[in-house]
């Protein structure tokens, strides 16, 4: 559905503007995806109480965070509670991330293709995010070297280097596209000639936007919460009405900037309007917001999960869960490695 959302949205330049997109690279967006170009990973949160339907609450497509928890912490632990009799000897573990991604980036790659890895200096998490990706590149039998963001540069021909004027044939960066869309060089990027694994068109799937497309197309699918941009709704939707009187908001209503992550910028309001929590978390408030039905984690005792279903290429290939005792996801949420008994 999100790659149906998508194909509707890409080169349609009044839905792309609705979603944040510039005017100036629309094109640039557009024409990845009519090309063909394929994806590398995403993650998909969903909030689940056992019963279900799981349902969707955003799709991180575009630097997804704890890719190292799910793939290589979560999976040691896993190996080491069952060496240690912690449980059952024949438990497993929902968990195929590594291996799916190593597999991925030869399947989209050319054989012995050199990747440039790119993060902003300082950032630990990040780093340790673009590694992992870098392993599963070198497992493939590709080319990885690390690059910071802001060490990347262009030559004279405009093709993109690094920081030893190396050219940049494929580079995978941990940096959202709705920044680098924005930045002063990204007019350089169609004529760079570089090839992106997350190609520009994830900027239309990272995006909260895209849950409000997806309710427009699916209307009441179960795995979907009603969502809508709160400029329709100030402005009167049809749609908003069927929701309310279908008691959709009957939990209340989470309002979330259309670009942000971990949390930021989120605010839950009761079926009333009133706050009931907020982040404070402000660096995205600048941008468009959706307003979402409310669909509360489900309480624990203490903590309230989020499973992070990750997704390469098209299919689900691992769970990565997420709790805090805020019914907001932060960045400082507890990772929580998990087991399927037999």
């Amino acid at each position: 559905m999100a790659r149906e959302a998508v194909a509707r949205v890409a080169g349609d330049e009044a839905q792309m503007a609705r979603m944040g997109i510039p005017e100036e690279p629309m094109d640039f967006v557009a024409t990845f995806w009519k090309a063909g170009e394929a994806e590398l990973f995403g993650r998909m949160d969903l909030a689940y109480d056992g019963d279900g339907p799981a349902r969707l609450l955003e799709y991180n497509a575009d630097t997804p965070a704890s890719l190292y928890e799910t793939a290589q912490f979560q999976w040691d632990w896993l190996e080491g509670a069952r060496a240690a009799g912690l449980i059952p000897a024949g438990a497993d573990q929902l968990n195929h991330l590594q291996e799916a991604l190593t597999e991925r980036l030869a399947e989209i790659c050319a054989p012995g293709e050199q990747l440039h890895f790119a993060a902003m200096a300082g950032a630990a998490e990040d780093y340790a995010t673009v590694e992992t990706i870098a392993y599963a590149a070198r497992d493939a039998g590709l080319g990885a070297h690390y690059v910071d963001m802001s060490a990347i540069g262009i030559d004279p021909s405009g093709r993109l280097v690094d920081a030893e004027a190396q050219v940049i044939g494929t580079l995978f960066k941990l940096y959202p596209w709705e920044d680098l869309l924005r930045d002063e060089a990204a007019d350089a990027l169609a004529a760079s000639g570089t090839r992106f694994p997350e190609p520009p068109w994830k900027a239309l799937v990272s995006n909260k936007a895209l849950l409000a497309v997806l309710w427009e197309m699916f209307e009441g699918h179960p795995n979907l919460l009603p969502t809508f941009l709160a400029c329709d709704v100030e402005a009167g939707s049809p749609a908003w009405d069927r929701a309310q009187a279908a008691g959709h908001f009957a939990r209340g209503t989470v309002q979330k900037p259309i670009f942000s992550r971990e949390g930021a910028g989120v605010r839950i309001a009761g079926p009333d309007g009133t706050a009931v929590e907020a982040s404070a978390n402000a660096a995205y408030d600048a941008h468009p917001t959706v307003i979402q039905a409310y669909a509360p984690l489900p309480d624990m005792g203490v903590f309230r999960p989020v499973m992070g279903t990750w997704i390469v290429g098209e299919a689900c290939m691992a769970l990565g869960i997420r709790e805090d005792w805020s019914g907001i996801t932060q960045d400082l949420s507890r990772f929580k490695p998990h087991y399927i008994e037999a």
